[in-house]
């Protein structure tokens, strides 16, 4: 039986926090965000205390997932907990529509919906987050610019459609001028928007206001196969 008691502080922090993430998000955190959220700087401490908690039995380890890290209910199974603790059984069939730029963005081809049209996928209604299945669409990530975000390449991310975001949102951005269309966390400075990747070494893209429309607002992310 876990005994909590026998967690230190840091590693209590760091459950309190995945449960609030996974509520909040539909899929777990990064190390580095793991690691700003509860003050640690380095990542190889936040490493070191997850591995605690998996030997431990609060969590287990996907090594090659891009989400791996998951949380284990007291009965011992390794479902998610939070949003996706409580589930309809019958899912929602959401469309992939199109591929969505996780890098520096590549001009869409006029054809890219019709290339992905008959592609669909099915999804837990926890995904949805309450809002409607209609307002709700998929897109399949090309390119590893949000890979400290968990997001990489064939990952399929489940978008809401709307065309405002809040700071620090992760959205689907359409550059008109550019013709070409990006995965990106949004921040708005003055007149100016920043798309930033979550990759160390990828810069963001700044872009006037009125260049940059908003298609949609990241709901929940999908590695399929895994």
């Amino acid at each position: 039986m876990r005994d909590k008691t026998k967690l230190s502080e840091k590693q209590k922090n760091i459950l309190r926090f995945m449960e609030q993430y996974i509520e909040g998000h539909g899929f777990p955190p990064t190390i580095r965000e793991i690691g700003n959220a509860i003050g640690i700087q380095s990542t190889s401490v936040v490493n070191y205390n997850l591995n605690k908690l998996v030997v431990a039995g609060y969590l287990t380890r996907e090594a090659q997932a891009a989400r791996g890290l998951r949380l284990v209910n007291k009965d011992g199974s390794g479902k998610r907990r939070g949003s996706n603790a409580a589930v309809s059984k019958t899912n929602s069939t959401v469309q992939v529509v199109g591929q969505i730029v996780a890098g520096f963005p590549l001009p869409i081809p006029d054809d890219m919906a019709a290339a992905f049209s008959e592609e669909s996928i099915e999804i837990m209604p926890s995904m949805l987050h309450g809002n409607d299945i209609s307002e709700v669409f998929a897109l399949r990530v090309k390119g590893e610019s949000m890979i400290d975000a968990m997001i990489t390449e064939g990952d399929i991310v489940i978008f809401h459609k709307q065309s405002t975001a809040n700071n620090g949102e992760m959205v689907a951005a359409w550059l008109p001028e550019r013709n070409e269309t990006t995965l990106k966390r949004f921040y708005r400075e003055g007149e100016q928007i920043r798309l930033q990747p979550a990759h160390p070494t990828m810069p963001a893209i700044m872009v006037h206001s009125s260049k940059c429309e908003i298609q949609g607002r990241v709901l929940a992310v999908i590695r399929p196969n895994v």
